[in-house]
C-alpha cells in the first residue's frame, strides 16, 4: 500500500467517480427554483387583440383559445384562401408574441375562425416554442403585409397560409376549403 487510500489504487473514495452525481445534484438543487407559470385571464387575452369583428377568448388548461368571426361575404369573396388565412392573421402578431412573453405559463395560443352563422371555418394552434426571436420577426412581417396588401395581392395571403401551415397545428373545415 502506498499510504494514499483511494489514490491510484482503485480502492476507497474517488472524486472522479462521483463528479457526475455532484453535477446532477447541484443542477437539481440550484436550478430548480420556483417557476412562474402565470396564465392570462380570458379578459386579458381579449384585451390584447384589436379585432373589428366578434372576438371571444377563454383559457383551456395552459392554452389561450381565441374565437373570431369571419364575415360570410369575406368567405364568399375570398373563397378557400380567405378561409385558410383567418387564424394566421391573429396568431402571427405582436399581440400573440406579447401574450407569450408576458405569461410564462402560457403554452400555446389557438385561434378558431367561425362564419357568421357559427360554423367553424379553420383553427390553428401556435405552441410557445414554435418560433424564436428571428422567426417571430419574420412571422409578424409576413402577417403584416398580408393584412395590409392581401386584398390586392393574394400571393401575400398564400405566403401567410404557407408560413402558418409550417409553424402550427391546423385544421380546415372542408366545407370552406378544398385541398
Amino acid at each position: 500500500m502506498n499510504g494514499y487510500v483511494g489514490r491510484n489504487t482503485g480502492t476507497g473514495f474517488s472524486l472522479k467517480a462521483i463528479r457526475p452525481a455532484l453535477l446532477f445534484l447541484s443542477v437539481f438543487v440550484f436550478g430548480c427554483g420556483p417557476q412562474d407559470l402565470t396564465l392570462p385571464t380570458s379578459g386579458e387575452v381579449e384585451d390584447a387583440y384589436l379585432y373589428p369583428g366578434g372576438l371571444e377568448a377563454r383559457i383551456r388548461g395552459n392554452v389561450a383559445e381565441v374565437t373570431i368571426t369571419q364575415p360570410a361575404r369575406d368567405l364568399r369573396r375570398g373563397g378557400t384562401l380567405w378561409a385558410k388565412v383567418g387564424p394566421y392573421v391573429l396568431l402571427f402578431s405582436e399581440e400573440t408574441e406579447g401574450l407569450f412573453s408576458g405569461f410564462p405559463g402560457l403554452a400555446g395560443v389557438r385561434v378558431i375562425t367561425v362564419s357568421s352563422d357559427g360554423n367553424e371555418v379553420a383553427r390553428a394552434l401556435l405552441a410557445r416554442d414554435s418560433l424564436n426571436g428571428i422567426t417571430w420577426r419574420r412571422a409578424i412581417h409576413i402577417a403584416g403585409l398580408a393584412r395590409r396588401d392581401g386584398t390586392r395581392r393574394p400571393s401575400l395571403l398564400e405566403k401567410l397560409v404557407e408560413w402558418g401551415e409550417d409553424h402550427t397545428e391546423f385544421t380546415y373545415n372542408p366545407r370552406y376549403s378544398r385541398p
